[in-house]
């Protein structure tokens, strides 16, 4: 099967899963926030942070190095020794962490340590997801997001609704990594677990992972640090309703932006030397991401205070004004991460690390002028200004790469989006609607979707085949792989 075949498959198979996990992890965040207080969530999203914030380290830029730099031929042989030091760099850094968290509180320390075994076992599992994603092979992946999304919110709200707190969240990432090794290693496997050693593709690998460690681990503190910040100085309540202001305006990304980023790693990998194609997929993978999120954003800005009262209840209103400004960050931050990976397929990660670092200052500067201030907004106006700094800075390096049109980009979703967010604001405040939160968001979301999508439509018609199939029109020769 062709690159542009494959692609086209694998990106049905991931939207596919995303809309089933979407809607059960929707309902998932639903019931556990009524079920759970947010100081809970506080301490397992805090405990969460320093794990994704060190787990660079011990990935150390190997998925990347495999994606990227696998001999041809060789794959085998690099599948051992990419396996190999995922375990030994793996151990390293959960031994390390496992001492770490005698230091930190009786709950925030039997966290670290529980999701400090989970992690590991997801490492051991590294191999096989590299090796389906270097050959744009999604099924299985999209397979194991659906049973793992169903499997996980059965067991945390069961366990939540018998009392068992702290555990119910912990449950989840328990679940995870069982189902992962079944999936990957169990009956008919992806791939057996060997270990190897090659000299060559090991200084190969370790080059390669060099370069880009710094930019994840940047990119994880760009992610992460936010919630420690607000963790440490606003304590595990604020932070609870922060990372649930996150989390629910997270779902437009896990929707379709989630799926097509995993697709595009694996097809920019292989279009690097034909500028024509790469920028093609580029444009249209962007295009389609960014109408189909400022719907979704704009529609829940609009709705945001309904939907707490009705789904959450009205004891979640405190973090409104964050949810609001962090679908700013969760509706732009798949783009730069496309962009950021299309700079890094064309063998310039250093340009990524240096958009990075730039970015992580800004959130620094954000995070000690505007938290103390305005709490868990100022840290969300932090979050949004550093994501628009690097947003600037890759799309002009990626220049180098591809051709874009940022007009062509942003200027139809943008115009949609103000015209439907205040005609449907102006209805609310001119007519005489009910004040039932049913009604208002209900009326709202009658006014604001079909005037966003006519006008999408009315200026785009003739390109809405070609975004809705970003892949089939890559025209790549026969034989390609």
């Amino acid at each position: 099967m062709s690159l542009a075949r494959r692609s086209v498959t694998s990106s049905a198979y991931n939207v596919t899963a995303n809309i089933i996990q979407v809607a059960v992890l929707l309902g998932r965040s639903i019931a556990l926030a009524r079920l759970l207080t947010p100081d809970l969530f506080g301490i397992y999203v805090f405990a969460s942070s320093i794990i994704s914030l060190t787990r660079p380290l011990a990935m150390f830029g190997l998925q990347g190095a495999f994606l990227y730099r696998t001999p041809t031929g060789q794959e085998e042989q690099a599948r051992r020794v990419h396996f190999t030091l995922m375990a030994l760099f793996g151990a390293v850094w959960a031994m390390i962490l496992a001492v770490t968290a005698l230091f930190f509180a009786p709950e925030v320390r039997t966290a670290l340590w529980v999701l400090v075994g989970t992690s590991y076992v997801l490492l051991l599992t590294q191999t096989p997801r590299a090796s389906l994603t270097r050959n744009v092979w999604f099924r299985r992946l999209a397979l194991l997001q659906v049973v793992t999304a169903v499997a996980t919110t059965i067991v945390a709200v069961g366990m939540a609704w018998r009392g068992f707190g702290l555990w119910s969240l912990l449950a989840t990432d328990m679940v995870a990594a069982g189902l992962a090794l079944l999936l990957f290693y169990g009956p008919r496997p992806v791939w057996r677990p060997r270990l190897g050693w090659s000299p060559v593709i090991v200084r190969d690998f370790l080059q390669f992972g060099g370069r880009v460690l710094g930019g994840s681990l940047l990119a994880q503190a760009l992610d992460r640090v936010d919630d420690l910040w607000t963790g440490v100085f606003l304590g595990d309540t604020a932070l609870g309703f922060y990372s649930r202001a996150y989390r629910f305006a997270n779902y437009p990304r896990i929707l379709l932006a989630k799926p097509l980023n995993q697709v595009v790693a694996g097809t920019y990998a292989q279009l690097t030397e034909d500028r024509l194609r790469l920028s093609r997929a580029f444009f249209r993978v962007n295009a389609l991401m960014v109408r189909v999120n400022f719907a979704l954003a704009g529609l829940l800005a609009l709705v945001a205070p309904e939907f707490i009262v009705i789904a959450l209840g009205a004891r979640w209103l405190p973090m409104l004004d964050a949810f609001r400004l962090m679908l700013v960050y969760t509706l732009l931050d798949p783009i730069k991460i496309t962009v950021a990976s299309v700079i890094t397929a064309s063998g310039a990660p250093e340009k990524v690390i240096h958009a990075r670092a730039i970015q992580l200052g800004v959130l620094l500067l954000g995070l000690a002028t505007m938290g103390p201030i305005w709490g868990i907004t100022g840290v969300a106006i932090a979050v949004d200004l550093m994501l628009l700094v690097g947003m600037g800075i890759l799309f002009w390096q990626a220049r180098r790469f591809v051709d874009f049109d940022l007009k062509r980009l942003f200027a139809i979703p943008v115009l949609a989006l103000v015209v439907g967010m205040v005609a449907a604001w102006g209805v609310i405040a001119l007519a005489e609607v009910p004040t039932s939160p049913w009604w208002t968001a209900g009326v709202k979301a009658s006014v604001f979707m079909p005037l966003f999508g006519g006008l999408v439509l009315l200026a785009e018609r003739g390109q809405i085949p070609k975004l809705i199939e970003p892949f089939r029109q890559l025209d790549l020769p026969k034989g390609s792989k």
